[in-house]
């Protein structure tokens, strides 16, 4: 029995499947799987830090929360770079930070140094947090009515606060491994710290920053110099180095700088503004 045409037809034709791949979507998806990851690693930190840690959970769990920086350094390039920018990503990143590079590290330094406070340890802790969100509030108000990439940050940003606070508990940790002693002097860093995010001081984003011979002088520079102070003492000592070498850095240069930068506000503020197209920026 010869087939007729119409079942030629359909057994020549492929069966479809019950769902079609969009690679515009799953494209979509790729920098929140990074922010996602950020996220991971704020929750496994805050895991490790639970009741009486000992050093080398404190240690793992900065050490995750370091992980955490890379990711999210890591997905707003790739948002960039796939065109994929969108205001869900944009708040989606800023609630990654809060657990991350906020409560995290909040965890993780009460358990580390202010936990002898008792409530008052608990209440600098929370201060710390708090100031962190009212840091990445601040930001997502600036960025809507500015939008565009931004020379410099205004406040110390989240995630560069938990790294200078957290190289601290790093170093520590790997060189004597037993509860800190000028405690008191712990407290008073993260109220620093924590006031700095809020404050109005202006830290360079790097941002605005070309390739040249002096800029690629410069970072081989301290890259032989991270180096150098990684062989000869620890890679935590120079870690904390150079993060509360760009703390200090910001400091000195809103001192040095305080008046022109007020004078260019006050023309900033005369002058008429022109409006700019929207880009993804971080906190």
């Amino acid at each position: 029995m010869q087939p007729t045409r119409s079942n030629t037809r359909r057994f020549s034709q492929p069966r479809r499947l019950g769902f079609a791949f969009n690679l515009r979507k799953a494209v979509f998806v790729l920098p929140n799987l990074f922010t996602l990851s950020s996220v991971f690693c704020g929750f496994y930190a805050i895991l490790l830090a639970g009741d009486s840690p000992g050093p080398d959970e404190l240690y793992r769990a900065s050490l995750a929360i370091f992980f955490g920086v890379f990711f999210d350094m890591a997905d707003g390039r790739v948002a960039r770079l796939t065109r994929t920018q969108s205001d869900f990503g944009v708040q989606l990143d800023s609630l990654a930070d809060q657990v991350t590079f906020g409560v995290a590290p909040g965890v993780v330094l009460y358990q580390w140094a202010l936990r002898p406070f008792g409530l008052a340890g608990a209440a600098v802790a929370c201060i710390y947090v708090c100031c962190g969100a009212m840091r990445l509030a601040r930001f997502n108000v600036l960025a809507s009515r500015a939008p565009g990439p931004m020379k410099y940050f205004i406040g110390v940003p989240i995630p560069t606060a938990a790294t200078v606070l957290l190289s601290l508990v790093m170093f520590h940790q790997r060189t004597y491994a037993e509860p800190p002693h000028s405690t008191w002097s712990i407290l008073a860093l993260v109220l620093v710290v924590s006031y700095l995010m809020i404050s109005n001081v202006r830290y360079r984003s790097f941002k605005d920053l070309k390739p040249s011979k002096l800029s690629l002088t410069i970072l081989c520079a301290l890259l032989v110099l991270f180096g150098t102070l990684s062989v000869l003492v620890k890679p935590t000592f120079a870690l904390a180095l150079f993060a509360w070498g760009y703390l200090t850095f910001g400091m000195l240069e809103e001192v040095i700088f305080y008046r022109r930068r007020r004078r260019e506000e006050s023309q900033r503020a005369a002058a008429p503004s022109v409006p700019t197209q929207p880009t993804q920026d971080k906190p």
